[in-house]
């Protein structure tokens, strides 16, 4: 297996807004968003530092997009980060990575990516 193309790539991190229900700050099993990471959109939700506006980037990426990107709490990033699938990791493809890809000059991923 190649290496996972997410862990180059961050667009995602650095292009769409990060918002979620604040519950998912609560401590549970070992995995939670850490609320020093957030900030209040509206009353029910919170959004990822950084995400808000324009340029975006969320406060848990490091590192350089399409070089050497990584979410500093990938275990416990939130639930839109866990939803959003890299295009053709299972077999689909997904428009949100496309879009964040290309936004960064990066080539869409393809079925390849994955069997390379």
């Amino acid at each position: 297996m190649p290496d996972h193309p997410c862990l180059s790539c961050g667009a995602c991190c650095a292009h769409y807004r990060v918002a979620f229900h604040w519950s998912e700050t609560e401590p549970a099993p070992a995995s939670y968003v850490p609320i020093e990471l957030t900030t209040a959109l509206d009353p029910h939700r919170l959004a990822m530092r950084g995400t808000l506006s324009a340029p975006v980037r969320c406060t848990a990426l490091s590192g350089a997009v399409g070089r050497d990107a990584q979410c500093t709490v990938y275990a416990r990033r939130p639930s839109p980060c866990r939803e959003l699938q890299p295009a053709w990791e299972h077999g689909e493809p997904s428009p949100q990575c496309d879009r964040a890809r290309v936004a960064y000059g990066l080539a869409p991923l393809t079925p390849e990516a994955w069997t390379a």
